[in-house]
């Protein structure tokens, strides 16, 4: 599947509804060129994958849509548009259940090679120290050009993100919703400036509003693109925690600080430390844990 017509029929066949990524993967399997699914009937369809035929023919009424296909290839020259089949793919990504079949970027793909990456994550609503935690456990990762993943959310996220861009780091966006809208809307002149010095990835296609199903799909993504995550504050029922139990469930590293009990935004940062949580009290506790994969970076550490 990696000539040009078998690709943007990946692609094309994403954007049609009820083309779940289930689907998709079923699919592929039966037609790996992608050119049968262009000329059965919505009742074979429907009998081939045992979809009810109402969803069966609404997905080929998108498929045989020249309005979407002709939206795709203008999206295309705007956007990066990435496909599991992809030489470019993450890496990392392509091992997780369930991967994105289809990734839309927005700025340096180049970042998508680079390693090491961690995930950097925590509440939306953080204590007057997450920031002093968060500077003091990172900027050294920053400054040996690691590549900090996050997910522009307000708090922890967009900290994360923005003491990388103001350090000339490297940085990737994971969005849970398309470019035109971005959330929460005064994070876009944020989203402008990862664009122009960073990455940004979405699995959802350009003009997709967020839908709150998006966000603990699109903490896969973060979790899935690095060996790592960091917790830099989070409470016990959030979803940061639903990132760490993806981390866990995707054999990740998950690394948290550690704070005073008497903080709701600690608690479940000191939950995940007493359930086996690497304790992280400083960039190099990240370091020597993965110094067997990283020595050029110890060393450069150390120095």
């Amino acid at each position: 599947m990696n000539d040009r017509f078998n690709r943007f029929g990946l692609i094309h066949l994403s954007r049609c509804r009820y083309a779940t990524r289930p689907f998709i993967r079923k699919w592929v399997r039966i037609d790996p060129e992608l050119k049968m699914i262009y000329q059965i009937s919505s009742h074979e369809l429907s009998q081939i994958i045992r979809i009810p035929q109402q969803k069966a023919q609404i997905l080929l009424q998108d498929l045989h849509n020249s309005q979407l296909k002709k939206k795709i290839l203008e999206e295309s020259r705007d956007f990066h548009i990435i496909t599991i089949v992809d030489e470019y793919y993450p890496a990392m990504l392509n091992t997780i259940k369930d991967a994105p079949i289809v990734l839309y970027g927005a700025g340096n793909l180049g970042l998508l090679q680079k390693q090491p990456m961690l995930s950097v994550i925590g509440t939306r609503n953080p204590s007057n120290e997450a920031f002093g935690k968060l500077s003091f456990t990172v900027t050294p990762l920053i400054d040996a050009k690691w590549v900090i993943v996050s997910g522009m959310a307000r708090g922890v996220d967009s900290m994360a993100h923005r003491l990388t861009l103001e350090r000339k780091g490297n940085t990737i966006a994971v969005l849970g919703s398309g470019f035109h809208s971005i959330y929460p809307k005064e994070h876009i002149p944020l989203y402008q400036q990862i664009v122009r010095k960073g990455l940004v990835l979405s699995e959802y296609p350009p003009d997709q509003p967020p839908q709150k199903f998006h966000f603990p799909e699109r903490n896969r993504i973060i979790s899935g693109l690095t060996m790592g995550t960091l917790v830099i504050e989070a409470m016990q029922k959030s979803g940061t925690m639903i990132t760490v139990d993806q981390a866990l469930d995707q054999g990740r590293d998950v690394f948290a600080v550690p704070g005073n009990p008497l903080i709701k935004q600690c608690t479940g940062c000191n939950e995940i430390i007493q359930d086996g949580a690497k304790l992280i009290q400083s960039a190099e506790d990240i370091y020597t844990e993965w110094n067997y994969y990283f020595q050029d970076d110890i060393e450069l550490f150390n120095k």
